[in-house]
């Protein structure tokens, strides 16, 4: 019989959405009739605008009259050329093409990524943050046990709290891997230039890599605030970054992303030698990843012409719509909300001392709403909860009411 990877069974329960999806499913079978309003993961509601479908059906006539098979593993220059423009020239940094590595996920990337380094790095997180960053290292065998609490052994937490603005300055010690995400999932805070600067420098100083998550900067609504961390001086030196088109385009049952690691940034070998991140993620990417498919290429590009951008911002602009319904109609009522200024989620504070899944059950039954109880994305987030501006603008003005009613606000 085959031994397991027995890092696995460090791992918490089951992964926090499939988790969702399962109660959320025990409730509709003992409740048919229920009308539940879903405002928990961060999946869109929108279709593809029609400018990427019309972008995908000139790509499968292209495919039906010639050939195109496995594609340039860091995807095809008509989207990476795109990508540096309007993502990057645009905003006054300067991208290589091969800095650029088109995926299928930003999920999948920031998981993937940790396989590049040592077993014996150490890592810190932001708490809360995304669970992706902390199973992916359990997985990998970079931690101990979990506490009580959820925290793993090996790893240096990071509370996100309302006196730090859910933006925490980065540790006092030095660690080799930093994971960073603004617009933060989930809480919704956003990093200023000097915040950023500050993690610059720290990784700067100690020598770390910074693994900074964009997936949601087409949601930031200040141009002076930061959409790369290659906007800030120094970045190229220590850090990683990934973006994704599914949040900001639709394209979450689509699936495309890219990861930009600059060719300045290198980690150590056992000998203490300098290696390239850029060839080392080059060498996984083509051995592991054999493309994103030309269609899909195709209709990413879409995104960025003038009736792409135009549709999406507007798509865009309706979700912003939703989360600043969400937060003032919750926020008026008198929850604590946090969030949804410059990303499509509002972060509030469980009512009545609650726990965070003790809210999930009652607010579903009670209410008949999805949303995410905090406690999912770290030890920190117990206590709070995420709700989601992805849903129309209909179901969200139900789903406040339905809200305030069901818990006397």
């Amino acid at each position: 019989m085959a031994q397991i990877n027995q890092h696995f069974l460090k791992l918490q329960a089951g992964y926090l959405f499939p988790e969702i999806g399962r109660r959320v499913s025990a409730f509709q079978k003992d409740h048919p009739d229920a009308p539940i309003i879903k405002l928990g993961i961060g999946d869109v509601t929108k279709p593809l605008a029609p400018a990427i479908v019309e972008a995908m059906h000139q790509a499968v006539d292209e495919m039906g009259a010639e050939a195109h098979g496995y594609g340039p593993e860091n995807g095809y220059s008509f989207l990476t050329d795109a990508i540096r423009e309007h993502d990057y020239q645009a905003r006054g940094v300067k991208i290589a093409a091969d800095e650029i590595f088109v995926s299928d996920g930003s999920k999948q990337d920031s998981g993937n990524i940790q396989e590049i380094f040592g077993t014996d790095c150490q890592i810190s997180v932001t708490d809360p943050s995304y669970p992706v960053y902390v199973d992916t290292n359990v997985m990998a065998g970079r931690t101990g046990e979990a506490d009580s609490e959820g925290r793993y052994e090996g790893i240096i937490y990071l509370p996100a709290s309302e006196k730090n603005g859910f933006i925490p300055p980065p540790p006092d010690q030095r660690v080799d891997l930093a994971y960073l995400c603004s617009p933060n999932n989930p809480t919704g805070a956003v990093a200023n230039r000097d915040q950023l600067g500050q993690w610059v420098q720290w990784a700067r100083t100690h020598d770390a890599i910074l693994i900074f998550d964009a997936a949601y900067d087409a949601f930031i609504q200040d141009p002076d605030l930061p959409r790369s961390i290659f906007e800030i001086d120094g970045a190229r030196e220590c850090a990683i970054e990934m973006r994704s088109f599914s949040k900001r385009a639709g394209f979450t049952g689509t699936r495309c992303a890219y990861t930009v690691i600059p060719k300045e940034v290198f980690g150590r070998s056992v000998k203490g030698e300098p290696v390239s991140l850029n060839a080392l993620w080059g060498r996984r990417h083509a051995t592991k990843f054999n493309s994103v498919p030309y269609v899909i290429q195709k209709a990413a590009a879409a995104v960025f012409s003038p009736d792409g951008a135009a549709q999406t911002a507007a798509q865009v602009a309706d979700y912003m719509r939703n989360a600043r319904l969400i937060r003032e109609g919750l926020g008026g009522a008198g929850f604590s909300v946090f969030g949804g200024e410059h990303a499509p989620y509002i972060w509030m504070k469980t009512p009545n001392g609650l726990s965070s899944w003790d809210f999930f059950d009652q607010l579903l039954t009670r209410a008949h709403v999805v949303g995410t109880p905090g406690s999912g994305f770290g030890p920190s987030g117990e206590g709070y909860f995420r709700i989601s501006a992805f849903n129309s603008q209909e179901n969200v003005e139900a789903a406040i009411e339905r809200i305030r009613e069901g818990f006397g606000q």
